[in-house]
């Protein structure tokens, strides 16, 4: 089981019964039923939009011959990991200088203010004000800025934007 679990670590267990089913040439309604489970629920776990609970992770296991609490320590793991990429997420702008009204269009709760760098430069050194400008400058340092706009200056308290772009005649 240890090389079982090493190798699935971090996936949601939904993910890895879904392959086991289609392995096994089982449907998911009728292996639901089988576990007195409504379809549903089951069809929610292989998408990865439920978690296992104990007591189904036990039914998974038993019915597809697998040792106890295998699902159940992958779904652990899954949780960890979660938590580990929330935690390593943390560098992110101070909330209250930056205006929710940038970001109209999208949760600005759920950017992904690493992955998202380029369209949050971009988006603050279009629209935003010189207190957002700076913000954003510190978060990001002045080479993703500079590869972002094309300057890395402050002048009058601004970056001269997209400065790099001649425009099209």
């Amino acid at each position: 089981m240890e090389i079982v679990i090493e190798k699935y670590k971090g996936i949601h267990p939904g993910f890895i019964l879904e392959r086991e089913l289609k392995k096994r040439n089982l449907k998911k309604g009728p292996f639901a039923l089988s576990l007195q489970e409504y379809p549903q629920t089951l069809n929610g776990i292989t998408k990865g939009q439920r978690g296992l609970t104990s007591a189904l992770s036990l039914k998974i296991d038993k019915a597809l011959g697998l040792e106890e609490g295998t699902m159940l320590l992958l779904q652990a793991y899954y949780e960890i990991k979660k938590e580990q990429q929330k935690s390593n997420s943390g560098k992110h702008p101070n909330l209250s200088v930056i205006r929710k009204i940038l970001f109209w269009d999208t949760d600005i709760n759920k950017i992904d203010w690493e992955k998202q760098y380029k369209a949050v430069i971009k988006r603050v050194f279009e629209r935003g004000n010189d207190d957002e400008k700076k913000e954003i400058f510190m978060l990001y340092g002045k080479d993703k800025i500079k590869e972002v706009t094309g300057s890395d200056r402050i002048e009058n308290n601004t970056i001269p934007v997209m400065a790099h772009i001649k425009p099209k005649q």
